[in-house]
């Protein structure tokens, strides 16, 4: 009699657990998203953080110093505006602002793309039609080589930076726009083989360089639909 108790009460307590991990299993699937409240409590009216709509925007970013000068590219792609980091680099900046006053970057093209890598521009050799010479060209000078340490003048995504020659003091017009985190450009960081400074940084139009940094290419990363930066000023 003891063991047909003990037997029973094994198989109620078995019964017990199966059903409440039924219920629980039923409940977890049928479970609502959590509510996002706003500041007075309310429910928000949110597509949620991971949705393709919200991955797709581009929040424009605030300038570091209201005082930085503010460089607007008008591409044939679209518009980006970069915060110019004059505070901290005054000389590679000056040099940039000089170009741009002249008009040197009007009518030049984006001659290099590597899809998650980087885009460059700033020779004025693409303002014409010999391909060949894309990439070779300069201001007829070049400037000193400006590293600073800060955490704002590292080769993240969205900075710009200049391009040389891989040989010091060799950078004049030609800069890239990392598409990126390539941290291993920076000057102070391993493997301490390539050294770019960078001078500024994308506020708004980062969804323009990604479209850029999506463009088909041929021989030499060279785009084969043209790339046009139509005009550069500074605000």
């Amino acid at each position: 009699m003891k063991n047909i108790i003990i037997q029973t009460i094994a198989i109620l307590a078995v019964s017990a657990l199966l059903v409440a991990g039924l219920v629980y299993l039923t409940t977890k699937q049928e479970a609502k998203p959590e509510l996002l409240l706003n500041e007075e409590g309310a429910v928000e009216d949110f597509t949620g953080p991971y949705s393709p709509e919200a991955l797709t925007q581009q929040t424009p970013m605030t300038p570091t110093n209201e005082a930085n000068p503010v460089a607007v590219f008008t591409t044939n792609r679209g518009v980006i505006e970069f915060e110019l980091f004059k505070d901290l680099m005054p000389v590679t900046v000056g040099n940039f602002e000089k170009l741009v006053s002249d008009g040197f970057y009007n009518g030049t093209k984006f001659h290099r793309i590597i899809p998650n890598f980087m885009i460059q521009a700033g020779d004025p050799n693409t303002k014409g039609d010999d391909a060949a010479s894309y990439g070779t060209g300069g201001p007829g000078y070049t400037i000193q080589d400006e590293f600073v340490a800060n955490p704002l003048l590292s080769n993240v995504r969205g900075t710009m930076a200049m391009a040389n020659t891989g040989q010091p003091n060799s950078g004049g017009s030609q800069f890239f726009i990392n598409t990126v985190d390539n941290t291993f450009l920076d000057f102070d960081k391993e493997p301490l083989t390539s050294r770019h400074p960078v001078f500024g940084r994308v506020i708004s139009g980062m969804d323009v360089v990604d479209a850029i940094s999506a463009t088909e290419t041929g021989p030499r990363d060279l785009p084969t639909d043209p790339v046009v930066i139509e005009s550069v000023v500074i605000r």
